[in-house]
């Protein structure tokens, strides 16, 4: 089973209420069960909600308390994006997966690049919250540009 960032499957959970929808991760569902995620809901935060990033840091910073999470009004929500982290690792514990597709750049799932924390665009090196966490867990964290022409989801097989 692998853990999937739901908004790749379609689920309207992204923070404007739209979705990610990648028909390449709907694919791979036909041949692998999919748990279908989306770490902000878990944490408590309501579809449509105000963008966040992360500020001071990334995931790992995040979950070692030296930098926070904040939306676009200038809130402090980084409470909301630990607890979405710890549900997501608890579902992959009672599941028994190992291995995760998340969404990239976010603030929960982005792994490898995250947004760079000024709301600008850009983008710093870092894993979201839920992403670091996964990874401090052992879990294989990737993202759904495993799916890229060059690559067309060959990491699985590893």
């Amino acid at each position: 089973m692998i853990i999937v960032s739901a908004c790749l499957l379609g689920i309207n959970c992204k923070y404007n209420g739209k979705n990610n929808r990648n028909p390449f991760v709907l694919e791979l569902g036909k041949k692998v069960p999919l748990i279908p995620v989306c770490p902000e809901q878990l944490g408590g935060l309501p579809t449509p909600r105000v963008g966040a990033e992360i500020i001071g840091g990334a995931g790992k910073e995040v979950l070692g308390k030296t930098a926070q999470v904040v939306n676009q009004q200038g809130e402090e929500v980084t409470s909301f994006f630990l607890k979405g982290a710890a549900e997501t690792l608890r579902l992959a514990e009672i599941t028994g997966s190992n291995t995760a597709i998340l969404k990239s750049h976010s603030p929960s799932c982005g792994s490898g690049f995250i947004y760079s924390g000024d709301f600008d665009g850009k983008l710093k090196e870092g894993e979201g919250v839920t992403a670091a966490l996964l990874k401090e867990k052992g879990l294989l964290v990737l993202n759904e540009n495993i799916f890229s022409d060059n690559q067309k989801g060959k990491d699985l097989k590893r």
